[in-house]
């Protein structure tokens, strides 16, 4: 009777790790193996205020739901300690915060990781790490649109400055 039971919650948490692999736009693993807890308390504190959600599952649970979410190239990465970053909402923000964290502990690896439902390179985790956020890309397409209209604005100034000192 108990070992159904046991066998039923395990159960349950492979499906909701595996629904969390569905629902994430961008997943990353990673070995946190080397730090010590006040460096994974600021990394949970910085993982959290960028929307993301950080994990630690037994391997044996988080391979069966890579299997059941159609990521079966998470399984060779699911070795040894395991933390796993997901996002929801924000593509970018897992590999930002992780990238930048490895930097200055080195102790942190990336191991691997998942982006739009489709598994991605290291390298491709660090580039999408140099990306800005949303609000950062917006602002720079604002500039970019911006410019013609500010340039046509000094052109204009600069020549009814100089029509005012003909007129004087």
């Amino acid at each position: 009777m108990a070992n159904t039971n046991i066998m039923e919650q395990k159960k349950q948490l492979v499906e909701e790790i595996a629904d969390q692999f569905r629902n994430s736009k961008s997943t990353i693993l990673v070995n946190y193996r080397g730090l010590d807890v006040a460096e994974v308390t600021e990394l949970r504190k910085q993982l959290r205020e960028a929307g993301v959600a950080f994990k630690v599952y037994k391997n044996t649970m988080s391979r069966r739901a890579a299997e059941a979410a159609e990521l079966e190239g998470l399984t060779e990465a699911l070795v040894g300690p395991t933390a796993i970053a997901f996002s929801e909402e924000d593509v970018v923000a897992p590999a930002r915060v992780l990238n930048n964290f490895a930097k200055e502990h080195e102790a942190l690896e990336l191991k691997a990781g998942v982006i739009e439902g489709k598994m991605a390179t290291l390298d491709q985790i660090k580039e999408l790490a140099e990306l800005p956020n949303y609000e950062g890309m917006v602002s720079m397409l604002l500039s970019v649109l911006q410019a013609p209209i500010r340039n046509f604005a000094y052109a204009t100034k600069a020549i009814a400055e100089q029509k005012e000192e003909q007129g004087a």
